[in-house]
């Protein structure tokens, strides 16, 4: 691989002749060879380069950067979001806790491509843009990391997870009303229990969706705040008069999102509780994700030696020796996401710990969990409510079968003859194998014609 020599404080790097990124990116990149090549999530990348043309465009407002190097950093971010500088970003999440390097790393790049731009070779004379005084005017890694961050999870909440769960959600719902006639034996402490209907349960889930909805949703409006224009602690310092007011509108403007100024600076910086907020909503969503999948496996067990109330769609073969087996695919994967997006919320909430004085230093670690939550959420929901939900069907023989062989159907007789005789019912009719309706006669507590006018599970779901 042939190299070529770039420069910083330090001294020189020899860097990948190819490559825009410049010294500071290299040394991080042989400094922390921990994990994954490049797994700092392409998402905060294309934040930086929202936020770095906003920059661009501020500072040429307020009279400290002329417009062809304005035009130049505009380009370039305008490259790097669409995608065609991935490769020049080969930063890890494992670096500095205020993510600098991967500050440096877009400096560079928007440097080292604006100089090839203007016809030079890299490395070879002298550069128009310099990555600190040109690129990084009015920041500071501490600023611009956080807004990095903001940008990146609140485009992925509102793009991915929302409709996901909105869509996921209305399959719910359509399956509630398609259900509310199917009366079904309802189950606590995994035990028989009074009946409901499978619509009723259904929009349980539904409920469910919705509430965790509402707290992503309200979260949002702490999420909307960005830290840009506090820059090193969050006095604002190197930073020219209404820079914060005028840059959070670019950035609103490129995005096309709600983004403002964080109301205080010191605590955008010095901490991360909008991250932390947001990404409890997306782990109470999993939560309730997980019991609503792991209802819909439980329902659609067997399909002949357990429960068996529910049918789900047959995507796959479920098995490499067992011929024409099916099982719960899509609910075992929405529930293993589920599983990842609760332990990285414990991951999250011990990094928002982690702001000593002035800066929080696990902002990496944080904007890559709750990116993948968000990601996994959406993609998973989505996936969910295509490849199951829509596809369930209501097994009405084997429900109606467990329901008129339930014991707590003798619940209905509470209010005729009493507790203590309706348990004494239910008893006999368990340890003698018998019918509620046989053993009820054979105590005499009541006529058939008395049992079928009081148990009717159809008049027992309110």
């Amino acid at each position: 691989m042939k190299y070529r020599i770039e420069k910083d404080t330090i001294g020189e790097v020899k860097v990948p002749n190819n490559a825009y990124w410049g010294a500071q990116t290299e040394r991080s990149r042989l400094n922390f060879k921990i994990g994954k090549e490049s797994s700092m999530p392409i998402e905060i990348i294309y934040g930086y380069a929202y936020l770095k043309k906003a920059a661009a465009y501020t500072n040429y407002d307020l009279g400290i950067l002329d417009i062809k190097k304005r035009n130049l950093i505009s380009r370039v971010c305008d490259e790097i979001l669409s995608g065609k500088l991935n490769d020049h970003f080969p930063l890890v999440i494992w670096q500095t806790g205020s993510g600098t390097q991967t500050n440096m790393n877009v400096n560079e790049v928007i440097s080292n491509r604006s100089h090839e731009i203007l016809g030079n070779k890299l490395g070879i004379g002298e550069k128009v843009l310099l990555p600190n005084d040109d690129v990084n005017k009015s920041q500071s890694s501490n600023d611009t990391f956080p807004t990095a961050m903001h940008i990146a999870a609140y485009k992925k909440i509102v793009e991915i997870t929302i409709p996901g769960i909105k869509k996921l959600k209305k399959s719910l719902n359509l399956k509630s009303d398609e259900f509310k006639d199917v009366v079904k034996i309802g189950r606590t402490h995994l035990m028989d229990a009074t009946p409901l209907t499978l619509g009723q349960e259904f929009s349980g889930y539904v409920s469910q969706l919705d509430y965790g909805l509402k707290s992503l949703i309200n979260s949002l409006d702490h999420l909307k705040e960005i830290a840009l224009g506090g820059t090193a602690v969050g006095t604002g310092i190197n930073t020219p008069k209404g820079y914060s007011e005028i840059v959070a509108k670019y950035i609103s403007k490129f995005t096309n999102l709600p983004f403002i100024t964080a109301k205080n600076k010191f605590e955008s910086i010095a901490a991360h509780d909008a991250i932390v907020e947001t990404h409890a909503s997306l782990k109470q969503l999993a939560v309730s994700i997980n019991k609503i999948a792991n209802d819909i496996r439980m329902m659609s067990s067997g399909p002949r030696s357990g429960i068996g109330e529910l049918s789900i769609p047959s995507n796959e073969p479920g098995s490499s020796i067992m011929p024409g087996k099916v099982n719960p695919t899509q609910c075992e994967a929405i529930t293993m996401v589920c599983a990842q997006v609760i332990g990285n919320d414990v991951t999250t909430s011990i990094s928002g710990m982690q702001g000593q004085y002035e800066l929080n230093v696990f902002k990496p670690v944080m904007a890559f969990n709750i990116i993948q939550s968000a990601q996994l959420l959406g993609d998973s929901c989505l996936s969910f409510s295509l490849n199951c939900v829509n596809g369930i069907k209501a097994n009405k023989k084997r429900i109606n079968s467990l329901v008129n062989n339930s014991l707590m159907l003798v619940t209905a007789l509470n209010t005729k003859i009493g507790y203590y005789k309706s348990a004494e019912i239910a008893n006999k009719a368990h340890n003698e194998g018998i019918t509620l309706k046989e053993a009820a006669i054979k105590l005499k507590y009541l006529t058939e014609k008395q049992f079928d006018e009081w148990v009717k599970p159809n008049e027992m779901t309110g």
